[in-house]
């Protein structure tokens, strides 16, 4: 691997800042194995409500921001026992946005009702590695049945804590982590974590420890897979996830399933009171060439709606972009179609059109919830010539309930990355 000469000592001054010799840094994969990416990330958003229910009358949220990420990641120190260090840097900026228009999730919210000019954050995790166990500590983004990595704004979200990841047998991972605090997607700062249920954020109450561990085995040649996982955030609620995914080759097709059931209640000192949920998603695919098609089926069952912390999605099969299909008793149906245009000779152009429909909702008003939602992405990565790399993501969104507001919502994600070294 050749280094630039200035980027050599950069390295080698990160090598000695954690007490490393320098030509024992190189030497070990410290240095050899380290990475930088950088990520340049325009992201506009914009809501139109209507029929607007409950107290928030803002009729329309519309955000320009741009966003930049930086990754960097060592390799080990020689040794039984190898140490590394990972950071990352983000930086939030405004380019358009008002009062009137504000809190898009993109940018933090100041107490004037103005969105914040910049925001950014710089995270630190250390890391150490024996065979085929690594253990993190610091700034962390697990992405997990039990707390999804939910990168869906300008900058994605973490946390603050330790995780531990051990794959010493063939087919079968290990995890747990204790997390502390958290970085939500548009604020800098650290910060206790909340619940939601549903799609309801329950502000009266936060917690400092989310405890998870969880087991994924894969086997049939890594065609099938099967997860158990436990996941509490303390005080509030616990959660215990069953899962089963497989792929199954059948001529010139390859179908798919994703089956999952999620069981949780209250935790310790209840503070939101009760948690009564059992969710249930059976997500099937069958592709062909270019074409994708899924067909999902999503139950809610208990006194609740799905309990995930604020202000995450989750991984349903039934969750999308705008509504959760998530809420107390909800029964929810969805149809998918994905196209690759690679297929016609146009690598790079991908497409998703899906409809959601679901009801049975309680309301807690003396009526039936119902909800549909209609969903078209179109993305494009720029395959040659100086704009290689480039992507272009549209997003469309209706969607429509008798006890929520109906959505009307619009994205453009511009996004590029450099690998720095």
């Amino acid at each position: 691997m050749r280094h630039h000469p200035k980027t050599s000592r950069v390295l080698l001054s990160a090598g000695a800042a954690l007490g490393l010799p320098a030509a024992q840094a190189a030497d070990a994969g410290f240095i050899e194995g380290a990475s930088a990416t950088l990520q340049a990330r325009t992201y506009y958003f914009s809501r139109d409500f209507s029929d607007i229910v409950g107290p928030n009358r803002q009729s329309k949220m519309e955000e320009w921001a741009q966003g930049f990420i930086l990754n960097v990641r060592s390799g080990y120190t020689p040794g039984p026992v190898g140490f590394g260090v990972d950071a990352i840097g983000l930086l939030g900026l405004k380019l358009d946005s008002s009062p009137g228009r504000a809190n898009t999730g993109l940018l933090p919210m100041q107490d004037d009702g103005e969105a914040a000019d910049d925001y950014s954050r710089l995270g630190v995790a250390l890391k150490a590695r024996f065979s085929q166990t690594e253990l993190k500590v610091g700034e962390l983004q697990p992405n997990l049945p039990v707390l999804a990595f939910s990168d869906n704004r300008l900058l994605p979200p973490s946390y603050q804590g330790a995780s531990l990841t051990s794959s010493e047998i063939a087919g079968l991972t290990l995890q747990g982590g204790h997390l502390k605090s958290t970085s939500i997607r548009n604020e800098a700062g650290d910060d206790r974590m909340q619940a939601m249920l549903g799609a309801v954020p329950l502000r009266q109450a936060s917690s400092d420890a989310f405890n998870y561990a969880g087991a994924d085995y894969a086997f049939n040649d890594k065609r099938t897979s099967v997860g158990l996982w436990y996941g509490q955030l303390e005080d509030i609620y616990a959660q215990r996830f069953g899962g089963l995914k497989h792929s199954e080759p059948l001529g010139d097709w390859v179908l798919g399933a994703n089956l999952g059931y999620y069981d949780a209640n209250e935790d310790g000192q209840r503070l939101i009171g009760d948690v009564d949920n059992r969710a249930f998603f059976a997500l099937l695919s069958a592709r062909h060439g270019g074409h994708t098609f899924y067909v999902g089926y999503q139950g809610m069952y208990g006194d609740h709606g799905f309990p995930r912390v604020f202000p995450n999605v989750s991984p349903l099969g039934n969750e999308v972009p705008t509504f959760q299909f998530a809420s107390a008793d909800e029964r929810s149906w969805q149809v998918r179609y994905d196209y690759d245009f690679a297929a016609l000779g146009i690598p790079g152009l991908t497409t998703t059109l899906r409809y959601l429909r679901g009801d049975n909702v309680d309301t807690g008003k003396g009526f039936e919830g119902k909800d549909w939602e209609r969903d078209l992405d179109i993305a494009y990565v720029v395959q040659s010539g100086p704009l290689a790399g480039l992507g272009v993501r549209v997003r469309n969104a209706v969607a429509r309930s008798n006890y929520v507001s109906d959505i009307d919502e619009n994205r453009l994600i511009l996004s590029y990355t450099w690998a720095l070294f």
